[in-house]
């Protein structure tokens, strides 16, 4: 689309403004630079600012603002102004140009890292020798000279490379007229190898080449790691919309099936939908009977009967039938999403927290910047002259480098979600173990999560199972299919026929034969039940198969351990109430409801959350995913659903339930340690600041400082475990 532009100068982008039901306008953009909750919060805040924005939401993971106007007109062209001012550019947000955009960074940080490690290799060659001699000798001045300049030919070009993340950062900041973490880095690393430059031309002692170039490897190291779980977070709400149908039978007037992408459809369209695909939008039923699988999209196990005048959602699977229905809603408005959307809506808000890493950076940049200034301006005036005055104040910058404050979390983080995944459990995001050990209240899915989300026969007489398996292997339905499994292979009935909603016919040795439900064998009046199934010979006796989907093994003993340690839990679910409810009862759970779709889900979260509850969401259907993605931390197991596991922070495999109670416990320890690393890393600032002020740390010194501070949170980290 060409862009017009105003009198002022600016592209005219309100033709990017889209606007809802209610007439308000808005329009998404696409932010770099944005790193921290710090950003994020100043982001908004100035977005805000702006004549005629009323809301503006940014997400961290993804780069994507969501910025809302007061009417249907909007200016998009003043948003993005407002970002160029502050440091951040932005473009209308694409989401092609998203993930280049991401994927180019990644390769950067790749790339940066992996010259920061060559020039600390390399430089650690020449420098060594500096201050430990050459083969037991100490080396001569000559030799010292010569030693620098190779140290410096080789660290200075690393650094400067590898230091482009910080400095082009530091330059957006100091533009906007504000400091981020990035600056004191910056001019850190500048200022040492300034000096490192200066002592080598006037033949001084010691050069801090390798001190420059290491800080910066050990830092582009924690920047690739958050790159990297930033990446793993993004997907959730893309792994819904691809499950979606990528295209549709569309009838055209004359009634002749063509293949249309799902752009294309608009409602009032007639679609023709055949056994096993996937419905592609939310559509009503013309004609046609059938039972859809809505398993992914409201948890219920059982198939539905559907036939005319009933509305269909997108993602449920055609079973037995073949429809024609009419398109009720675009492919975008359709329920699944609806879903995305929320996905999307608690990723946002998910990375509204505000690290205490975060918190003290805010206080580290101006107090540490004033302190080496104040360090410089008075060694000077004291008398040391300009450059001892300058090594001190380099110092201090060196010293004091946030590398352990960095570190305090990540490192903890690393180590956590190590020994979680030794033991099946798989943490997703960075900051899932924060929010983990906050918890104080667990809502659990039922299928799937409570139970291990698969029928199984129930006390049927192998002689009832050899006659029923002919016509359970000639069906679809799950049930049938379990009695099948359990049957084994075997042979088919003759002409079977199934019948949509109703069961499955056929001819088992000469006979007609049906299973299915109760009024279609002619078993009489029996209340529907989703966990059984009735067989019977035409004019002969009928007989019940009854299914359960049992609790895991452990589901009772992991309930007992949360409360023991101070949880209240909850059951939520898409199933029948019934069911539900008996679920609940055996697993110890007195709260539970059920019959809830997606939204109520979700908006049962956001309720707790409202009441000042921290709430986990274990869950692994699709119905599950807008809650994992509201929830304050949230848990799928390794069965369930792509989407659901890439919505949660978490993911455990294997049968036991009790992997809950470990992430708990190994997440409450990892705040510990984290909470230990701070208290570390700021006496540790405390104490060096000091010392180094009063001339007792030069640069190089300051460096092995600030690497065994990093090293004592490592290993401080490691202590991580269990309760």
């Amino acid at each position: 689309m060409a862009l017009t532009y105003e009198a002022a100068g600016r592209p005219d982008l309100s033709a990017f403004v889209r606007k809802d039901a209610a007439g308000q306008g808005s329009v998404d953009l696409l932010v770099r630079g944005a790193r921290c909750a710090a950003c994020l919060a100043k982001i908004e805040r100035e977005v805000r600012a702006v004549p005629g924005v009323a809301e503006a939401r940014l997400n961290l993971t993804s780069g994507k603002l969501t910025v809302g106007f007061t009417g249907s007109a909007g200016d998009p062209a003043r948003v993005v102004e407002a970002l160029d001012r502050l440091g951040y550019p932005a473009t209308l947000y694409d989401p092609g140009q998203a993930q280049a955009a991401h994927d180019r960074e990644g390769r950067a940080l790749i790339l940066a890292m992996a010259v920061a490690a060559f020039g600390a290799m390399n430089t650690m060659m020449f420098s060594v020798p500096l201050w430990a001699g050459l083969f037991g000798q100490e080396l001569g001045p000559a030799t010292r000279t010569v030693m620098m300049w190779l140290s410096g030919a080789v660290g200075a070009p690393c650094a400067f490379y590898a230091g482009l993340p910080f400095f082009r950062s530091a330059w957006r900041s100091l533009k906007a007229r504000r400091a981020n973490m990035d600056v004191p880095i910056s001019i850190g690393v500048i200022l040492t190898l300034a000096i490192s430059f200066s002592e080598t031309v006037l033949k001084g002692h010691d050069a801090y080449f390798d001190a420059a170039v290491s800080l910066l490897f050990l830092l582009l190291i924690g920047r690739w790691l958050d790159h990297q779980l930033r990446a793993r977070a993004r997907s959730a709400a893309g792994d819904l919309l691809a499950l979606q149908a990528p295209a549709a039978n569309r009838l055209d007037a004359a009634g002749a099936e063509r293949c249309v992408p799902l752009s294309e459809l608009a409602p009032g369209d007639v679609l023709v939908v055949r056994p096993g695909e996937r419905l592609p939008v939310d559509a009503v039923i013309l004609d046609g009977a059938s039972e859809l699988d809505t398993a992914l999209l409201t948890g219920e196990t059982a198939p539905a009967a559907a036939g005319p005048g009933d509305l269909c959602r997108a993602g449920a699977i055609n079973l037995t039938g073949l429809l024609r229905v009419r398109v009720a809603a675009r492919s975008e408005d359709s329920a699944l999403a609806a879903i995305a959307r929320l996905v999307e809506a608690g990723a946002q808000a998910r990375s509204l927290y505000v690290r205490l890493a975060d918190k003290a950076a805010a206080v580290y940049v101006p107090v540490v910047h004033t302190v080496s200034a104040l360090t410089f301006v008075g060694g000077w005036m004291l008398g040391l002259g300009p450059r001892e005055a300058l090594i001190r104040a380099v110092a201090v910058l060196i010293v004091t480098c946030p590398c352990a404050l960095g570190l305090a979390v990540p490192a903890v983080q690393i180590t956590a979600s190590a020994r979680l995944f030794r033991r099946g459990v798989l943490v997703k995001s960075g900051a899932a173990l924060e929010r983990m050990a906050e918890v104080d209240h667990v809502v659990f899915d039922k299928t799937g999560v409570l139970t291990e989300g698969r029928p199984q026969l129930v006390d049927a007489s192998p002689a009832l199972l050899a006659l029923a398996a002919p016509l359970a292997r000639a069906s679809r339905h799950p049930l049938a299919r379990a009695l099948a499994a359990e049957a084994g292979i075997g042979p088919v009935a003759d002409d079977a026929c199934e019948h949509a909603g109703q069961g499955v016919e056929g001819l088992i040795g000469g006979r007609r034969a049906r299973l299915g439900r109760a009024a279609f064998v002619g078993a009489g009046e029996h209340a529907a039940s989703e966990t059984e199934l009735w067989f019977g010979f035409e004019d002969d006796i009928k007989l019940r198969v009854r299914f359960s989907d049992a609790l895991r093994r452990d589901a009772a003993e992991t309930i007992g351990a949360l409360r023991a340690r101070g949880l209240t839990v909850e059951v939520l679910s898409g199933d029948a109430p019934a069911a539900v409810g008996r679920a609940a009862v055996e697993a110890g759970i007195d709260a539970w409801r059920g019959g809830l779709t997606p939204e109520e889900k979700a908006q049962a979260i956001d309720r707790l959350k409202a009441s000042g509850r921290k709430v986990l969401m274990v869950g692994d259907g699709l119905n599950d995913a807008a809650a994992l993605a509201r929830a304050h931390a949230a848990m799928a197991p390794g069965s369930a659903l792509e989407a659901s596991q890439n919505a949660a922070d978490l993911v455990f495999s294997g049968c036991a339930l009790s992997s809950v109670v470990e992430a708990l416990d190994v997440a409450r320890s990892a705040r510990r340690r984290a909470l230990e690393n701070f208290g570390f890393a700021a006496l540790y600032n405390l104490a060096a600041a000091p010392a180094a002020m009063l001339g007792l740390i030069n640069p190089f010194i300051a460096a092995l400082a600030m690497s065994g501070s990093s090293l004592v949170v490592t290993l401080n980290a490691l202590r991580t475990g269990g309760r």
